[in-house]
Parts: C-alpha cells; sequence; structure tokens
C-alpha cells in the first residue's frame, strides 16, 4: 500500500514514493505528563477564523485510516495500519477511546485520539496533515484535546513522543504544561525502517 502524501518531497525517479522523515539510529522516546488541570497552558482564546474541532462519535475504519495515515505515514506510523478492519473497529469504538477531527474551511486537517486508562488519559495520538503544519494550528488542537480529556475526569494526562515524531511535537508537549517523567533510548527498531 503506498500513500501520496500532499507536500512531501517524492523521488523523481518514483513519483509514487513517499519522502519519509530521517532514520536515526537511536530511538529516543520522552515521557511526559500534567498531573493537575492548574499545570494546564492553552494555547487558545478562540478559534481561529475556519477552523473547527468535532468529536467523531462513530468513527468509520476508512476515515480513520485516511486520519492516521496522511497525518502519520511521512513519520513512518505503522501500528494502527497493521490491525485488521475488526481489531481497529474495536479500538475505535471502545468506550475509552475519543477521536476528535480537526477542521479547516470543512476539510479534516489532523486530529487528536484520547484513550481513557483507569483514572489517566493519554494522548495516543495527536497530528496535522503535512499541508497545514507551520499555521499556529498544532497548539490548538492539542490544547483542545488535554481540555477534553481533564473535562472527562482524568486525574493525569500523559503522552510520549519520539525522535521520529514532527519536530515541533515535544516543544509544543511542554509549552502546553507537560513535564517530562521519563526518556527511554533503545537502538532503532526495524519497524522503522522500512
Amino acid at each position: 500500500m503506498i500513500f501520496i502524501i500532499p507536500n512531501c518531497t517524492h523521488f523523481e525517479d518514483d513519483p509514487m514514493a513517499v519522502a519519509y522523515v530521517d532514520v536515526p539510529e537511536t530511538l529516543v522516546t520522552t515521557y511526559l505528563q500534567m498531573m493537575s488541570p492548574d499545570q494546564f497552558r492553552p494555547a487558545f482564546v478562540s478559534t481561529p477564523r475556519g477552523v473547527e474541532i468535532l468529536e467523531c462519535e462513530a468513527p468509520d475504519v476508512d476515515f480513520y485510516r485516511f486520519l492516521y495515515s496522511s497525518v502519520g505515514y511521512h513519520l513512518r506510523w505503522r501500528d494502527r495500519l497493521l490491525m485488521s478492519d475488526m481489531e481497529l473497529s474495536t479500538v475505535l469504538r471502545s468506550p475509552n477511546t475519543s477521536i476528535h477531527v480537526l477542521y479547516v474551511h470543512g476539510t479534516p486537517a489532523g486530529y487528536v485520539e484520547l484513550e481513557k486508562q483507569g483514572q489517566d488519559t493519554e494522548v495516543a495520538y495527536f497530528g496535522l496533515r503535512p499541508q497545514y503544519q507551520g499555521r499556529g494550528l498544532g497548539k490548538h488542537l492539542l490544547s483542545y484535546g488535554i481540555a477534553r480529556a481533564w473535562e472527562g475526569g482524568a486525574r493525569r494526562v500523559w503522552v510520549h513522543t519520539c525522535n521520529m515524531d514532527g519536530q515541533h511535537a515535544l516543544i509544543n508537549y511542554t509549552k502546553r504544561g507537560f513535564s517530562v517523567y521519563r526518556v527511554d533510548e533503545q537502538p532503532m527498531p526495524d519497524r522503522y525502517r522500512s
């Protein structure tokens, strides 16, 4: 399966091949958390014009795969693409999972996925499609997701990111009030090399 990601560099000899992020030798995973809503520093005062964020109350597998692929394929996100439709549908329809889609003038531009884990809520997936990056939309989407997590009764909100994610991810998380509580390093897993 090949995905064409708009605004990504394509190789001249194969216009169907997507240019991926470079793969370093070491995978560095950073875990961050907020222990109280008082730590939350939202980016938004009001929603930018033409932007809305809607909860996808009954996400279907095809729409979710579109979001997941268009946001993360060039970053080598693969986990959800390897799931069968039935496995993915089970995750998406779980009462512990919520999907919130950012629209810009009616077009899906990104999403945040929250997963309740007991009294914790994880920002499980978060990102923007490449053509919507660099416009300040990520801070609004992340702020929305964090606010929803706290509104849902979380005692702790957490997220992890790695050096394969977008270059502004870690900065955005810390600016919103997350604090680093663990950093893991390991040789780069093979799943990121293909």
